[in-house]
């Protein structure tokens, strides 16, 4: 296969991946957008705001039932958290709402075998009460009150005043919706690039990467499981991370890359610590620091890294111990998929685009009726702002190019 060949590839992987995961984008930000501008902070701190056994299953079942996209949960966390609820509690939320949604489970289904789904979940859990236990431990408190004070800051700076309503009268009026709406519009400008990059470069990995790489990457990779031992076991959880930090964004769109790594014998534990990785990639990390500050995006950082090196391993042995280990016999590379054939996914797309779309048009009403009021969601102008518009000029032309270049093949 030639270049050209590869490129239009690639790039008609990337689309494919964001078409797959676009509904849980759009829904994940609704539900943060609805928060932010519903929920009281006072009714969030006496629902969530202990870190108790109470306040961490609403979390986690708050997560259950929201969307599996990391950036859309990402949003949403930041919602809760800034409304007043726990550390603890929204570490649950973001942690259930992409390992334990209904969603993720089916792609897990659809690329891997069963053992990953119930591994999924049951890993999710043990992630959820690992992160409890660590941050009763190291007790962040002079961190969480940095974070309160950078995001209460930031609510000032984008309040735009008037009389305090009830979600009644917000859901049933104009103003409200067009609030609604404009909080939307915001919440992808805060990442649009971010997606934008990662899932450019999960398309170009996809294409362009051999297998023998990810052969070569993990250590003891294509071994028996009596031929591997725990040192080998240990480094590819490691490793897994370490590759997902450089590749993917979202907990939809690493499934068909765990399903390359498991075709190239990685083991259950390192393919496990892969698909849980989707909350510590780079352009998560950034966009936490954007959110809480660099110390607190770190300190997360630690805390997952470490909870899906002990989850996924904990899953490994167990199904070890049980003799229930899958077999890497049939995977369908990312490459092999047909991203957008007309199946429930396809279908909630139009209904969540056209849903975005009445968002947008209220964002739009509301722009114009506060044109002395605009916020800049840039982020300033410094030289990682800098870097990060060249990467993304970089991705579009990739994209872009790779989408036309199909007739030349012709």
């Amino acid at each position: 296969m030639d270049f050209f060949s590869l490129w239009h590839q690639a790039a008609l992987t990337s689309a494919g991946f964001f078409w797959m995961a676009l509904w849980a984008f759009v829904l994940g930000y609704i539900i943060s957008s609805l928060i932010q501008v519903l929920v009281t902070k006072e009714r969030m701190q006496k629902a969530m705001g202990k870190t108790g056994p109470r306040s961490m299953a609403l979390g986690t079942f708050f997560g259950f039932i929201s969307s599996s996209c990391s950036f859309a949960a990402l949003a949403t966390t930041r919602s809760l958290f800034q409304k007043g609820a726990g550390l603890a509690p929204s570490i649950a939320f973001l942690l259930a709402s992409t390992n334990l949604v209904i969603e993720l489970g089916i792609v897990i289904s659809i690329f891997l075998a069963w053992q990953f789904v119930v591994a999924e979940y049951i890993g999710g859990i043990i992630l959820i009460l690992f992160a409890w236990l660590f941050i009763r431990v190291t007790k962040p408190k002079k961190l969480i009150q940095q974070a309160r004070d950078r995001l209460h800051k930031n609510e000032e700076e984008h309040q735009h005043g008037g009389e305090q309503k009830s979600w009644q009268s917000k859901l049933t009026s104009r103003e409200g919706w067009q609030q609604i709406g404009m909080t939307y519009v915001m919440e992808w400008q805060m990442v649009w690039k971010d997606v934008l990059i990662g899932f450019t470069v999960a398309g170009v990995i996809a294409a362009f990467v051999p297998e023998s790489f990810f052969h070569g990457l993990f250590p003891g990779a294509g071994q028996t499981e009596g031929e591997l031992g725990f040192l080998s076991l240990l480094a590819q959880t490691l490793i897994g991370p370490f590759a997902a930090f450089f590749t993917f964004i979202g907990s939809m769109g690493n499934i068909p890359l765990a399903a390359v790594l498991f075709g190239n014998g990685v083991s259950f534990a390192g393919v496990m610590a892969f698909i849980f990785s989707d909350l510590v990639v780079l352009p998560v990390l950034r966009i936490n620091a954007q959110y809480y500050g660099w110390k607190m995006s770190l300190y997360i950082l630690a805390l997952l890294l470490s909870g899906l090196v002990f989850a996924s391993l904990m899953m490994h042995y167990g199904f070890a111990a049980f003799g229930m280990l899958p077999d890497a016999s049939t995977v369908q590379t990312a490459t092999e998929r047909d991203h957008f054939k007309v199946d429930y996914g396809f279908i909630l797309n139009l209904v969540f685009l056209a849903i975005s779309a009445v968002l947008v048009f209220f964002w739009y009403r509301a722009k114009h009726a506060n044109s002395g009021h605009e916020h800049d969601h840039g982020g300033g102008a410094g030289a990682g702002t800098w870097v990060l518009r060249g990467f993304v000029v970089i991705a579009a032309v990739w994209l872009a190019g790779g989408l036309l270049v199909a007739p030349l093949m012709a």
